[in-house]
């Protein structure tokens, strides 16, 4: 700097002082700055921890549509599948977005079922429901909506429709019985599985007092009666909870 320019300088640095200015940057003796920015994450190594249960998944979803494929041609109609989308968090559906928090579901609108793999991990965790059955149970459960959809099966009454899905559901894990596909326990982790997600049990969990009037999928007691139902038929015509009588 020049004489006069370092005179600049200096009226510069004190009256920025007197105001708490920082003008270090005026003069940094390094080349032009950038930007700072955040360290970017790494992409996760190794194997995928999810691998072995989507392949699980893939596997139940076509055993559970093969079956139901060859009930349908027995009785002569056709049977349109189902297809399975795995996601995380949320997701866009011919029903609108949805989320995890929502849990698994079948949407009648673009016939299809959504899977975020985190309700696996609570149905072990949260509650108390391990096991592949169990997990295969909810799949076929969504899948019985499938039915519902194809068949024309509707009601207002939200109770008798979630238990003809575990019927469902239950129609299925008779044939895979049949084609030796299940274990000794398998049966009991399903019954499991649906008592774990009653509305009376979760009722009961959030420190509710049971109201039966707010019930959207049915007790633990009746989702394990309407799955066994059909577990031990084999037959889609007992799961009529439309016209039952007693859930």
């Amino acid at each position: 700097m020049t004489g006069g320019g370092i005179a600049v300088a200096l009226v510069v640095v004190v009256v920025a002082r007197l105001f708490g200015v920082d003008l270090s940057g005026l003069f940094d003796a390094g080349g032009p700055s950038s930007p700072s920015q955040s360290p970017q994450p790494e992409p996760p190594k190794g194997p995928d921890p999810d691998a072995e249960l989507v392949e699980f998944v893939n596997f139940v979803m076509k055993d559970i549509q093969d079956a139901f494929t060859a009930k349908f041609a027995a009785d002569g109609k056709p049977y349109e599948r189902a297809k399975l989308y795995v996601f995380s968090q949320v997701i866009d559906t011919g029903c609108g977005r949805s989320s995890s928090a929502i849990g698994p579901f079948y949407c009648p609108a673009d016939h299809k079922a959504y899977i975020d793999l985190s309700f696996y991990r609570d149905l072990r965790a949260r509650f108390g429901a391990p096991g592949d059955f169990a997990q295969a149970y909810v799949l076929a459960h969504e899948i019985g909506h499938h039915l519902q959809n194809l068949m024309s099966l509707r009601s207002k009454d939200s109770v008798r429709v979630e238990l003809q899905a575990d019927c469902f559901a239950g129609v299925w894990g008779h044939e895979a019985q049949g084609k030796k596909l299940l274990e000794v326990g398998d049966l009991e982790e399903a019954i499991t599985a649906a008592a774990a997600i009653g509305d009376d049990r979760l009722q009961k969990e959030a420190g509710r007092e049971v109201n039966p009037e707010t019930f959207t999928h049915g007790s633990s007691a009746q989702r394990v009666k309407w799955f066994r139902r059909g577990f031990d038929t084999g037959r889609f015509e007992v799961c009529d909870t439309y016209s039952a009588k007693d859930l």
